[in-house]
């Protein structure tokens, strides 16, 4: 099994103070990440660092066995952020029309989708379970299913790797459910690999092949099983806060205003 992602011996600074330190963990293709952390904890600074959207300070990054420095294939790496489903019901595009946005890398943005293109558009609403709302605005439809809508945006391009940031914020319980389903069935029957990144546990330890725990170190990396073995207490406690607050009395503070955007 080739890694997807390896991250060897990676510290981030902001100002004079580590975000992350001493990260190791790698991706084994066709895994199910889920990477778990309280707000603070550095995870949307390393996702920034494996999208390429912030410089390595300090140690290495791996995208498919190249170096990060010298990776060019960004279109083998699906991305839906956490803002994603923050639109407003006044946006005037169709679900057809975000989707399709995905392909504007290769495409050109003024160039006419193909067939071949319309195909992909249509098989990537389908996978997400939207085709009945395909030329639906998109504002009106609910928050997991806008979610779903730049999922659908990500896999047009066909990714081997999807990362995915606090998707389930606004989509409501029943719903959650269901949408799990929906990314088991992405990594079990067309191979992608997930990575998800939330901060709830609970939901995620039945779904997912492997768990990350990170709080500026890395506390547990592994699959499920072992991860079920561990003591959770110890690891992730009823207050999560417990953990950072060993490491990093006198900051802790800090990370309750903004820790949101690290």
């Amino acid at each position: 099994m080739e890694d997807i992602l390896k991250v060897n011996k990676l510290t981030y600074k902001y100002e004079k103070e580590n975000v992350l330190e001493d990260i190791h963990f790698s991706v084994p293709r066709g895994a199910f990440l889920g990477l778990v952390g309280p707000n603070g904890s550095g995870k949307s600074t390393l996702l920034k660092i494996i999208l390429g959207l912030l410089k390595l300070q300090k140690g290495e990054v791996e995208l498919f066995g190249t170096a990060i420095e010298q990776f060019k294939d960004w279109h083998r790496i699906g991305f839906v952020s956490q803002k994603a489903n923050s639109f407003n019901s006044g946006f005037p595009a169709t679900v057809y029309e975000v989707v399709s946005s995905g392909l504007t890398k290769k495409v050109g943005l003024f160039k006419r989708h193909k067939d071949a293109d319309k195909e992909k558009i249509r098989a990537a609403i389908d996978s997400v379970g939207l085709t009945e709302k395909i030329g639906s605005n998109i504002g009106e439809l609910s928050g997991g299913q806008q979610q779903r809508v730049f999922i659908a945006r990500a896999l047009v391009s066909d990714p081997d790797l999807l990362i995915l940031d606090e998707p389930t914020v606004g989509v409501d319980a029943k719903n959650v459910q269901s949408f799990y389903e929906m990314l088991t069935e992405l990594n079990q029957d067309r191979g992608i690999t997930l990575i998800l990144v939330t901060h709830d546990i609970g939901t995620i330890t039945d779904k997912v092949t492997h768990v990350a725990c990170l709080n500026k170190h890395m506390h547990f990396h592994g699959d499920t099983e072992e991860f079920e073995k561990q003591n959770m207490s110890d690891l992730y406690g009823h207050d999560v806060q417990v953990l950072m607050h060993q490491h990093d009395h006198h900051h802790h503070h800090v990370h309750h205003h903004g820790g949101e955007n690290r």
